[in-house]
């Protein structure tokens, strides 16, 4: 299994995804001893992006006093991380590589998203992807959207390029509209 795992493209970016992982986790436990205050506010707000989402994680960052040097690349890692493991692990649940009864609702639900946004998507292809993941609307975003492009066939890299791509311009530009707001909201 692990052999075959790792020889798909799917199961390499599998391999990358957790690697970032765990060493964004490795440098948490080493800023936690060196900056306590400061890393408790980068984990804060790399969990709200973890469960509520970008504009949340974001949002506080500004309001923690971090500027865009400090925000943009931590939540352009952060989505990008969640990119690397969670499609990998949705293509290889799709193509029976690995069987995780834990993990097929999740495969289920996202798949269920994907079909019921993709319709749009198929019919304009990259640019519709790339659109669909910039948009900050209800369940787009780079997740949904990389199912989305695994669903109507790109190739893995393709996938990912217009997924990323798409992702960090949306990251910049709500870096500068939400940095925007929290200036005003300080004054």
């Amino acid at each position: 299994m692990g052999e075959s795992l790792f020889s798909s493209t799917e199961g390499r970016l599998l391999g990358i995804g957790l690697a970032l992982a765990g060493l964004l986790l490795l440098a948490f436990g080493i800023g936690w001893q060196l900056f306590p205050d400061r890393v408790l506010s980068y984990a804060a707000m790399t969990g709200l992006n973890l469960i509520i989402g970008r504009a949340a994680g974001m949002s506080f960052g500004y309001a923690s006093g971090f500027g865009h040097a400090q925000v943009i690349p931590l939540n352009m890692l952060v989505e990008t991380i969640q990119v690397l493991v969670v499609y990998p692990l949705f293509a290889l649940s799709w193509r029976q590589l690995i069987k995780l009864p834990a993990l097929q609702p999740f495969v289920t639900r996202m798949y269920r998203a994907a079909e019921f946004r993709g319709g749009a998507v198929q019919n304009f292809g990259i640019a519709g992807l790339f659109v669909f993941v910039f948009a900050p609307l209800w369940m787009t975003g780079p997740v949904v959207g990389a199912i989305i492009g695994f669903l109507i066939g790109l190739r893995p890299w393709v996938n990912l390029a217009v997924v990323l791509v798409a992702t960090y311009f949306a990251i910049g530009v709500w870096g500068l509209l939400l940095n925007e707001l929290n200036t005003w909201a300080i004054t």
